[in-house]
């Protein structure tokens, strides 16, 4: 009777085992990644899905992926599978720059390349189990998913999540129209840009504050001393205009004269000349030219 009894309770524990190792076997195979555990896929290799619950495609998905985890860990492939819901982790999806649903990336030791294949599971494992993840080119190294600049493309997602879910909270819990919430984030904007200006400026002044100008006192004795250096100067150039002036009248009186003395002139004077020695009439009637001289300025 003790046999009896003692059958079906290790058929029972028996049953009780294999339940557990399916169902732990289960959650290693497809985990569910997250803001905090993203980072993991980073080693190893991983199949990665981006889904939504509301995405028709991503639900006729689900069993392929099931069988896809199920059917790498009965082979031993070594390639984990995991998936995302970007409503639950919209900083992911901006991270892996995700535009549609369902989105398929393959990583291996932190190279990432997106799958754009079939999907069903025989296409699905022959992409991991025959390498042929190798004839698609890596995503480069600016637009990979662990790079400062699409970590702060993730923190801007975040931030568009987050005022999302303010802008519907105005308008559902407080009654407020579409217009008077967005006039609210457009005040809220300007106020906060002009902050972040003050304060760049502060910072700016901060680390490179502006030049003053160093005051030079000068004595009276100085002050005198280059009162009298104009005075000398402007005599100066007052004796120097004296001098132009001179020179001036000198080379005016030297051009007269050669005008005077010329040879053109005596010529067609002595032609206009009578043969007697007389005045004639032309000479009467030119007026003679008599050049003054450019009165000089007092000293």
């Amino acid at each position: 009777m003790a046999r009896l009894y003692t059958a079906p309770k290790i058929l029972h524990l028996f049953l009780f085992f294999t339940l557990i190792l399916c169902f732990t076997s289960l959650v290693t195979t497809n985990r569910e990644l997250n803001e905090d555990n993203w980072r993991d896929i980073l080693e190893g290799e991983w199949m990665v899905e981006f889904y939504a619950p509301w995405c028709p495609a991503c639900n006729a998905l689900a069993p392929a992926w099931r069988d896809l985890s199920q059917q790498a860990s009965r082979k031993s492939l070594g390639m984990k599978a995991a998936a995302v819901d970007v409503t639950k982790s919209p900083g992911l999806s901006g991270r892996f720059v995700v535009t549609a649903l369902p989105t398929i990336f393959h990583v291996k030791d932190g190279e990432f390349r997106q799958y754009k294949g079939p999907r069903d599971v025989a296409s699905m494992l022959g992409f991991v189990e025959q390498q042929r993840w190798k004839q698609t080119e890596p995503i480069p190294g600016w637009k990979a998913p662990d790079s400062l600049q699409m970590t702060l493309v993730a923190e801007f997602f975040k931030l568009s999540q987050v005022l999302r879910s303010v802008h519907n909270t105005l308008m559902e819990t407080y009654g407020l129209p579409t217009w008077g919430s967005y006039l609210i984030f457009a005040i809220v904007t300007i106020f906060v840009g002009a902050l972040l200006g003050l304060i760049l400026v502060c910072i700016i002044d901060l680390l490179y504050p502006p030049r003053r100008a160093d005051k030079v006192f000068v004595s009276q004795a100085e002050v005198d001393k280059m009162a009298e250096g104009d005075q000398h100067g402007k005599k100066d150039e007052h004796e120097q205009e004296l001098l132009n002036d001179d020179i001036v009248d000198d080379a005016d009186t030297a051009n007269s004269d050669a005008e005077r003395n010329s040879p053109s002139d005596t010529s067609e004077d002595e032609k206009e000349k009578p043969q007697d020695g007389g005045d004639s009439k032309l000479d009467k009637e030119r007026p003679t030219e008599v050049r003054k001289r450019r009165p000089r300025k007092a000293d």
